[in-house]
């Protein structure tokens, strides 16, 4: 770390919007905001005996904005910020800028022993900019996730997208179908690999079962992880997949599966022609919307194979009931059925690009994986998007020619941070389509924590930068050293930050 005082914020991610270096410099541990190293049952606080000045008002913060025309959100998320050696001052229009005009106290004093005297005024580009864990195929547990959203609230990164269930298994407790953990949140095999070659036989494990492996949420789990969440401003969307991804629901509850010609079931796929899966989903969702109070829920709804419901008979009579042409059709029913459930109760879904197969209501959100190609056609259809483009996004890809590659396709820091989405032909008439953007960790190959964290940063800090800082102010010569002084500040706390030889 450096022990001089740097003549612009050569380290702080997301770059400010607009940076003035003042006269001299003061000294990190006179701010009112000390680092400290991570703790899961840490508090948010200001040391307010310290002098630091905060004035909430929209009126002040217009005036600083000198005629720039933010929206709303922006608004919310906007602050000013002046430090010099008498004290800080910071001009918000929200709590929510109050608490980003920290966290870049937090990280300058972080990185650096002395911080120039500046003045910062600053305000997010998207109103997305979030990271997805995979929680089902490895599970890490409460304490690993307020460890990753306390990084996220670092680098003002503002949605959590739990990816509680999946084939391997089922992570939150649901009260109504209790064998859904009682069942499928163990497995005989830890490693995702060796279950996936077993599980011709269904192979769960009871809960209590000596050296199963998995673990999952109970509801008191979940309500900490939201109050430490809500803390930090970040938003945590769960997502309960359909109908594809279902392997561990058919094995706890197999009236759920098409029944087919053979006497077969189908083991990836929920059933959209029995009345019965949606009575399912139904109950599971109220569940999910007790627990938790986002906006939006996550419905999956990719790589549904779809071809069993050509062979299931339950299908076939909904198909020919609604007037449904093809099986992309039952797909688009069972997603604006979902759909309708979820406006009834003040939800509004989001899913994966294969949600626009069959036709979509245009209130859904579409989160792009396939590439950039599919969020373009999204926005064209009047739809909300979020990139995650599997290219640039998808973090369990490796970042190396060799060591510690989980999956083929080669992923560098310098990839990560050359997206903008908005380069890519969508008109300023659809911006507004464009939400933001997401990382995903997917852990068919990340099995510990560790290494999940290597995964994830510092490829994390370049999307955190494109989700928040204005386009003009990207730079990869600059923000490669700025992330290197992060990354050793993160190690410092406790991070796994590739590349691990400087752990």
């Amino acid at each position: 770390m450096s022990t001089q005082a740097q003549p612009q914020p050569t380290h702080l991610i997301p770059a400010p919007a607009a940076y003035k270096v003042g006269k001299g410099f003061v000294k990190s541990s006179a701010l009112p905001w000390i680092p400290d190293l991570w703790s899961p049952t840490r508090s948010l606080s200001l040391d307010t005996s310290r002098n630091c000045k905060i004035v909430k008002s929209k009126r002040v913060l217009h005036r600083r904005l000198e005629g720039r025309n933010l929206a709303d959100w922006q608004l919310k998320s906007a602050y000013w910020l002046e430090l010099g050696k008498k004290g800080v001052k910071i001009e918000a229009a929200d709590e929510e800028g109050v608490f980003y005009a920290l966290q870049t106290l937090k990280m300058m004093a972080s990185v650096d022993s002395a911080v120039n005297c500046c003045t910062i005024l600053d305000w997010p580009r998207f109103r997305y900019r979030g990271v997805m864990l995979d929680e089902s195929r490895h599970f890490q547990g409460k304490d690993f996730v307020k460890k990753q959203l306390e990084m996220m609230a670092l680098l003002k990164m503002n949605r959590f997208h739990f990816h509680l269930v999946d084939n391997p298994g089922w992570r939150v407790q649901i009260d109504a179908y209790p064998r859904l953990t009682k069942l499928t949140a163990w497995r005989p095999e830890a490693f995702f690999w060796d279950w996936e070659k077993n599980r011709t036989g269904g192979l769960f494990a009871e809960e209590g079962t000596p050296e199963a492996y998995g673990g999952y949420y109970t509801k008191q789990d979940i309500a900490d992880i939201l109050s430490f969440a809500d803390e930090r401003y970040i938003e945590v969307i769960p997502e309960i997949e359909m109908p594809g991804h279902n392997y561990e629901t058919r094995a706890a509850y197999p009236e759920l599966a098409c029944s087919l010609p053979n006497g077969g079931k189908d083991p990836w796929e929920l059933c959209p022609g029995k009345e019965s899966t949606f009575e399912f989903l139904e109950k599971v969702l109220l569940e999910i919307f007790d627990m938790f109070p986002s906006k939006y829920i996550h419905i999956g709804g990719d790589e549904a194979r779809k071809n069993n419901w050509k062979q299931c008979p339950d299908c076939q009579a909904r198909m020919v009931a609604e007037g449904l042409k093809s099986v992309e059709e039952l797909q688009s029913y069972m997603i604006r059925r979902m759909e309708r459930f979820a406006h009834e109760h003040g939800k509004r879904i989001i899913g994966w690009d294969e949600i626009l197969q069959g036709g979509l209501a245009p209130d859904a959100t579409v989160m792009s994986w396939h590439g950039i190609e599919a969020g373009l056609k999204a926005v064209g259809e009047g739809h909300d998007v979020i990139f995650t483009p599997t290219h640039y996004y998808y973090l369990d890809y490796h970042q190396d020619s060799a060591q510690f590659r989980p999956v083929g396709r080669y992923l560098p820091l310098e990839k990560v941070y050359s997206l903008d989405p908005l380069a890519k032909g969508i008109s300023m008439a659809d911006a507004h389509h464009v939400l933001g953007v997401q990382g995903c960790l997917w852990t068919e190959h990340v099995q510990d924590a560790w290494h999940a964290e290597m995964m994830l940063y510092p490829r994390v800090f370049a999307i955190a930068e494109t989700g928040w800082s204005q386009p003009e102010k990207k730079d990869w010569p600059d923000f490669e050293r700025r992330a290197s002084a992060l990354s050793a500040v993160a190690r410092k706390w406790g991070y796994t930050v590739y590349p691990p030889s400087l752990q």
